[in-house]
This record gives structure tokens, C-alpha cells and sequence, in this order.
């Protein structure tokens, strides 16, 4: 896989879940933090959003939001008499009073992602708080293709949409954060990915983590020396490249033993480790347990 869809996996758990809203008059739900990331989509209409300790953000038809640290936050009419955290209704109660009627004057579609922070990538978590990205026409329009269908879906109650909607949620995450990657100028980890020889030596790293490498077999793959790669690698990513290597295989042994039935030998070989007893004991020091145990409490959670 590429380096956006392994971070993705690396991190995210079970499917995510939504919830089609028509609302209209005055209006103010809460959204509780949550071990996840929310989004809201604009089929129709206009509102407003306010995070926690943050300043009311104008949300238009066609704009999406994606909160990829499950911030607490309010979606309301209007920012006037202040719509705040304490003051809203609860978005659970909210979404099942919310009117449906055919006079409302906004349509959305909110929801979340189920997401394990334990194994997050570092590509997301450089993300911020918020991504606004605006329906602006010619920009991103492959995500406006996605919301446009997503829209469609969402209403329809066609046969295969238990198995559609979901994924469309998956690709509108994707699109969120490619659409961040695009527009960002100051994060990390766009900026590692525009490198021509970072983002070499992160795809050879993702492609194939067994492979015997070394910073200079690395340096070689990519075409320059050791000194460069290290000081770009280390600069954009922060970590260095056998560091980076290391995290990434256990990572990876995380989420074979998540979603696979693999016995520890098949999933040392398949990430880089020589012996089950040299992943048992980098794992424990990753993740403080053991293989065993780790995917163990998996299956008693």
C-alpha cells in the first residue's frame, strides 16, 4: 500500500457510522470528544461550527470538516447569542429530534470514525484540529465527486447500502486528507511527501519493511549519500530512517496481529524480524506487552 492508506490502517478500527440530518429553525447540538475523528458534510443549506477554544467557522453546501482528534465542538443556525459547549443540546438526542421535514433549510451528514490513538501515524497525527475544506468549485474535485455521491447515497435507500455508504465514508476520509495534504503549507508531513528522495525512501520502507536494510542500502535505493538522506529524513519526518524502519515494523506486527489469525513466526518474517522471540521482545518495549497478551486483550475487549 502507499504511505497515506498504511497510515490510515494503521489506525483505524471497525467502520465508521453517520447520520443524515434535515434541520431547520433554531438549532444547536453537541458533540462530546471522542476517541475517533467526527465529520459533517453540507448536502444542502448552511450552518456553523465552534470548537472548543475556537472561533466560529462558516460552514456552506458542499464544504466538509473532518476533526481527526475527535474534538469536542457545536454545530448550530448561527453564531449570534453565542452558541457554546455548555449551552447546546446533546448531538445524540439532538439527531433523534432532529426535524426531517421537506421545509428544513440545512442537510447534513455527521459522523465518525472509529480510531486507536495507540497506533496512530504520524502523518495523522500532524493533522489539526479542524479541516475546513470549502465547496469551492475547481478545487478538490475529486472530493466534491465523493460528497456528491455520498449525498446521493445517504438518501436513497437503495439495495447494497449497508455495504456502499461505509465506503464511501472511507473515501471521503481520504479525500479530506488528501485535500489537506494539497492545501497545507507548513505541515511536516506534506512537506515529506513533496521530498523527492523522502518520500523514495518512505515508499521503499512501506513497500517492503523485511527487507534487510540499512541507512546505506536506503541511501543507495534512493541516489544519494547517507549524510543527505539522514538530515532530510530526520528534518521532515522526525525520526531517523532505521528508527522510522523500527516503528513502522511493529506497527505493522500490531495490526497483523489486530486483523489477522497469524502466528507470531509468519508475522515476524513478514515485517522484518529474524525470530518470533526478536519481534516478542521489540514489541514489549514498544508497547509495553507481549504479542500474546496484546492481541489477547484484544479478543477479551
Amino acid at each position: 500500500m502507499d504511505l497515506l492508506s498504511d497510515a490510515i490502517v494503521a489506525v483505524r478500527v471497525g467502520r465508521p457510522s453517520s447520520t443524515r440530518l434535515r434541520v431547520g429553525g433554531r438549532w444547536c447540538a453537541r458533540l462530546d470528544p471522542y476517541e475517533g475523528a467526527g465529520f459533517h458534510v453540507v448536502l444542502e443549506g448552511s450552518c456553523w461550527m465552534l470548537t472548543e477554544g475556537g472561533a466560529a467557522i462558516a460552514l456552506n453546501t458542499g464544504d466538509a470538516v473532518l476533526l481527526p482528534h475527535g474534538s469536542g465542538h457545536v454545530i448550530a443556525d448561527r453564531p449570534a447569542d453565542g452558541p457554546t459547549i455548555e449551552r447546546a443540546v446533546d448531538f445524540a438526542h439532538f439527531s433523534r429530534t432532529a426535524s426531517f421535514d421537506s421545509g428544513a433549510d440545512t442537510e447534513l451528514l455527521c459522523g465518525k470514525y472509529r480510531l486507536d490513538r495507540r497506533h496512530t501515524h504520524p502523518l495523522m497525527a500532524d493533522l489539526p484540529d479542524v479541516v475546513h475544506i470549502p465547496g469551492q468549485a475547481g478545487r478538490h474535485d475529486e472530493l466534491r465527486a465523493a460528497i456528491a455521491l455520498l449525498g446521493h447515497e445517504a438518501a436513497s435507500s437503495r439495495p447494497g447500502g449497508a455495504i456502499a455508504l461505509p465506503s464511501l465514508l472511507d473515501l471521503l476520509l481520504v479525500h479530506l486528507v488528501r485535500a489537506w495534504m494539497a492545501d497545507s503549507t507548513t505541515a511536516r508531513w506534506p512537506a515529506a511527501l513533496h521530498d523527492p528522495v523522502v518520500a523514495a525512501a518512505l515508499h521503499a520502507l512501506h513497500e517492503n519493511p523485511a527487507h534487510r536494510w540499512s541507512n546505506e542500502r536506503l541511501a543507495t535505493h534512493v541516489g544519494v549519500s547517507r549524510a543527505t538522506l539522514a538530515r532530510r529524513f530526520t528534518a521532515l519526518v522526525g525520526r531517523a530512517p532505521m528508527g522510522y524502519l523500527t516503528w513502522w515494523r511493529l506497527t505493522r506486527a500490531a495490526a497483523l496481529l489486530r486483523a489477522t489469525p497469524d502466528g507470531l513466526d509468519a508475522i515476524a518474517r513478514h515485517v522484518g524480524y529474524s525470530t518470533p522471540y526478536a519481534l516478542s521482545h521489540a514489541f514489549s518495549r514498544q508497547y509495553g506487552t507481549t504479542p500474546g497478551r496484546y492481541r489477547a486483550g484484544l479478543t477479551a475487549g
